[in-house]
């Protein structure tokens, strides 16, 4: 039986200091509104309401669905709440700026700065219908995003949900990592137990395993499977799939004649199934992306022989700490 879908608050309502203006998104863990404060400032508000545990059908009111579901969503707006203090402090441009957060309606809200531009995931749905994504604009976004999850680290969090859709790319070209919905303080061991939303494709295999193991190499397979979408217009295979039988394309077979080998090398060691083989830091996948580009080779015998010394060249995984 599917879970019935919490109702949103009304257009118009006022939520402390700020007028909701429309809905922006809705999903499972949480509602995301377009909201004005008392002075017209854009605001995009998040709303913490898992489906599977509260229920609002109609007012502003949450209610639990049952008494163990109660206890377990005081805990998860416990870890929200916390959550927001946390990004509260962090202030970079490369990542949403949180201005605000508090309780009411039974629940806990954090106000994050509007941001005007488009996702990551509309730029590769647009470019698809084409040539697909540059390799220059690739390599701007993700190096410009990785000083902002290199800021989230250092806060001893973790994002656990890099995906396309959940970067945004601003009008001036400049990239800020959204939604840390999925976010848990995972580097300190009183939040070891918290087990982590994911989404399918670009979650990391640790991530199902639901015991410790997570890293800054967990956001980095995210990393790699958002960069692996930009070339294929689609995420690569789950890990929990890949891990039974791997059916992950050859990436320089496929896209060797449009792509750099080192652009499609950084996906391959992002995208391992090993975490230890994996950029172990972004400062460490920072100075990949930073190396220069050779030219793509040409659809022909050369591909072949690029692919034998590729796979020679990454035979050894790095694993270089920060």
């Amino acid at each position: 039986m599917a879970t019935p879908s919490n109702q949103p608050l009304a257009r118009g309502y006022q939520l402390q200091n700020y007028t909701i203006a429309k809905l922006l998104s809705a999903g499972g863990f949480s509602i995301v509104y377009l909201a004005h404060d008392e002075n017209d400032y854009p605001v995009a508000v998040k709303e913490y309401l898992p489906n599977s545990l509260v229920l609002r059908q109609e007012g502003s009111q949450v209610m639990a669905t049952s008494d163990e579901n109660l206890a377990l969503f005081r805990h998860g707006l416990k870890c929200f709440f916390e959550e927001g203090k946390t990004l509260a402090h962090i202030q970079h441009p490369n990542i949403v700026r949180v201005l605000n957060f508090f309780r009411a309606n039974d629940t806990v809200y954090m106000v994050m700065e509007y941001e005007r531009g488009r996702t990551l995931q509309k730029e590769i749905q647009l470019k698809h219908t084409r040539e697909g994504v540059d390799e220059k604009l690739i390599r701007h976004v993700f190096y410009h995003l990785l000083n902002g999850l290199r800021e989230v680290h250092l806060n001893k969090l973790l994002h656990l949900d890099i995906k396309p859709a959940n970067i945004y790319i601003r009008r001036d070209g400049s990239p800020v990592l959204l939604d840390f919905g999925s976010a848990r303080q995972t580097l300190t061991s009183e939040h070891a137990r918290l087990t982590p939303m994911y989404t399918p494709g670009f979650a990391a295999p640790e991530q199902y395993q639901k015991k410790e193991g997570l890293g800054p190499w967990t956001d980095i397979y995210g990393v790699g499977a958002s960069i692996y979408a930009c070339l294929a217009g689609t995420a690569p295979p789950p890990a929990d799939q890949r891990q039974k039988e791997d059916k992950l394309p050859d990436i320089v077979d496929r896209w060797g004649d449009r792509y750099s080998p080192e652009l499609l090398d950084i996906v391959h060691q992002c995208l391992l199934l090993e975490p230890t083989g994996r950029p172990q830091s972004v400062h460490q996948l920072q100075k990949m992306l930073l190396e220069p580009a050779s030219p793509p080779a040409k659809r022909s015998g050369l591909i072949k022989t690029l692919r034998r010394t590729w796979q020679s060249f990454t035979a050894k995984p790095s694993r270089v700490n920060e």
